[in-house]
């Protein structure tokens, strides 16, 4: 369904905003439309088909999981956007370039709540208490990486990993818990939904520095430009303790080219991007060792998720690295 009906609509029978002029709906929702009418890989909404091969929740239950998810994310989107100061997002102006911030601001949190109004047409009861813990766990993890950030504090790889695995994994673990509230199946999927969240998320960190696609969509670097303590920069300047460099760079938050250049070289001479690549492919045999143990009962339900790998696998030769 269209994003806007999302906001206004409880499968068309209720309405969630006071205001009934169109015009005022699409005002509220206006810096989210903007943002879904470039879409992103829908990674989410695919693992969530791949889940339910073994789950075999009711279709009408997947859905209301979906839109609870995409909500969640692109408002959380909109939010991480004014808080790394982004310029580019899949490849166009972010929303509040175009909204302004408070605008902006106001049309995620309506999201996060018409989100928390759609788990009434799920059945179980817990819905809106893992609903909580997740968005919780997701703030944590927000925080924390704000934190160091802004403090200009590297944190350690364990530090990170239990950051990612709020932050990202929190809306990762919130589909799949929500989904195996609406299905019979006793399995755990949660460590595998787990693994997941913290492959995608080392992926994006080693690809925002070494992606062309990365770069036209977010632009070049910008984890640089940002500050942003990510995966391959933790393991570099922890693999020279005693050289600032790195650090020093990004204190500056630079928009310079040749900067950010300099920064992506540094980074490729302490090893880190092939220490990265590595993790990336130990994450990879890890979430399929998971997969076949789900699969003990001799199926082949997880095609989807084993094409989904698949996708995430990093291309090319490393030999770069």
């Amino acid at each position: 369904m269209p994003h806007s009906e999302c906001l206004e609509s409880n499968g068309g029978s209720t309405t969630y905003l006071e205001d009934k002029a169109s015009s005022n709906k699409e005002i509220l929702s206006a810096p989210l439309d903007y943002l879904r009418e470039s879409p992103g890989k829908d990674i989410r909404g695919g693992l969530t088909n791949a889940f339910n091969e073994f789950l075999c929740v009711p279709e009408e239950k997947v859905k209301v999981i979906k839109r609870v998810i995409d909500l969640l994310h692109n408002a959380s989107l909109l939010i991480d956007d004014i808080q790394d100061s982004s310029k580019l997002r899949r490849g166009v102006p972010v929303a509040h370039s175009i909204f302004g911030i408070a605008q902006t601001i106001n049309s995620a949190n309506l999201a996060y709540f018409v989100a928390q109004k759609e788990l009434e047409q799920l059945t179980n009861p817990r819905a809106y208490a893992i609903f909580t813990e997740e968005l919780v766990n997701l703030h944590r993890g927000q925080g924390m990486e704000l934190h160091w950030r802004d403090s200009l504090q590297c944190p350690t790889e364990d530090e990170y990993m239990r950051m990612v695995g709020n932050k990202t994994g929190g809306l990762f673990r919130l589909a799949i818990r929500l989904m195996q509230g609406e299905s019979s199946s006793d399995g755990d999927f949660v460590p595998l939904v787990e693994t997941l969240g913290i492959l995608f998320q080392i992926r994006d960190d080693f690809q925002n520095l070494q992606s062309d696609v990365y770069s036209k969509n977010k632009g070049y670097c910008e984890d640089i430009s940002e500050g942003k303590f990510s995966y391959p920069i933790i393991h570099s300047i922890r693999s020279r303790p005693g050289d600032l460099r790195l650090l020093s760079i990004l204190k500056q938050r630079s928009e310079d080219s040749m900067v950010k250049e300099y920064a992506v070289d540094y980074i490729r001479s302490t090893g880190s991007f092939r220490y990265s690549r590595q993790k990336i492919e130990s994450l990879l045999r890890q979430a399929r060792e998971q997969l076949r143990g789900l699969e003990e009962d001799g199926s082949n339900r997880g095609e989807k998720m084993r094409a989904i790998l698949e996708l995430l696998e990093i291309k090319g030769s490393s030999a770069e690295d």
